[in-house]
């Protein structure tokens, strides 16, 4: 009898003592998916509802591996930008990943980058609610903004040599072309920038990150919608960017300041 359950065993032949009993099938690609998510704590927005949501528009180019996570995220962070994430409204990563063409897991990672920045927030077995902004938490931003930067631009203005300035001048450049096309994602992503590069004359990388990230949070649209600034608010601001490394460059420190100064108190 342990020769004939053996011999089964070892050759494959079904045993006659299990004939008739039920092979449980393989699990497909997506419950192994859902298995994961479950794993990894995020299936508490497994069962986001996907029926009544407000369309999103598909990318103008298919995502291409492997930084498709990188890519979402980016996508994402312009359609903030740009208001079309509407603040208020329920995304889920199901219906999002449709529209990108992958998968959910992606596109959950990406939005909870989005959660870590303040952008969105979880809403339990629904999806991601994109964050209503209003006119005093966007002014507290601002001001943060400005107590970090000015001091740090106005000691670059004394210390950083006026050619580093010259330098500057085409990302300047960059930006007035950005607000005159009046697209406000495209603007927001010249601005960081610039700002960027400012900044990255003090050799402070953490300053760098930590100033990005405040001002990435500042251009989200607040309640009212990505109407807040319009074209003209941008060309303005833009027109400031450049007259400032114009002042930098020429060594006119007095009226570098002046703008730093202006550049800030109307900052969004």
């Amino acid at each position: 009898m342990k020769q004939g359950a053996q011999g089964s065993a070892g050759t494959g032949i079904p045993d006659p003592r299990t004939r008739g009993t039920r092979v449980p099938p393989q699990p497909r690609a997506a419950e192994m998916d859902r298995d994961r998510d479950r794993a990894d704590g995020t299936d508490a927005v497994r069962g986001e509802h996907t029926h009544s949501e407000t369309p999103f528009p598909r990318p103008r180019q298919a995502l291409q591996r492997p930084s498709v996570r990188g890519q979402i995220l980016d996508a994402l962070r312009t359609a903030l930008v740009g208001g079309e994430l509407t603040p208020g409204e329920v995304y889920s990563a199901p219906a999002l990943g449709d529209r990108f063409g992958v998968s959910a897991t992606p596109v959950r990672e990406a939005m909870q980058q989005l959660a870590t920045e303040g952008a969105i927030e979880v809403v339990p077995n629904r999806g991601f609610r994109v964050v209503e902004r209003g006119a005093r938490e966007l002014a507290e931003l601002a001001e943060i903004r400005a107590l970090i930067e000015v001091p740090v631009i106005l000691r670059l203005a004394r210390t950083v040599p006026t050619a580093r300035w010259a330098e500057l001048r085409p990302l300047a450049e960059g930006t007035v072309r950005a607000a005159s096309s009046g697209c406000r994602a495209t603007y927001a992503e010249s601005d960081r920038a610039f700002h960027r590069a400012v900044l990255a004359l003090s050799g402070n990388e953490q300053l760098v990150h930590l100033a990005e990230d405040l001002h990435r949070r500042t251009q989200w649209p607040p309640a009212v919608g990505p109407s807040a600034r319009g074209r003209a608010e941008l060309v303005a601001d833009a027109a400031e960017h450049l007259a400032l490394v114009e002042a930098l460059g020429a060594g006119e420190w007095d009226v570098a300041q002046s703008l730093v100064r202006e550049h800030f108190a109307g900052a969004e």
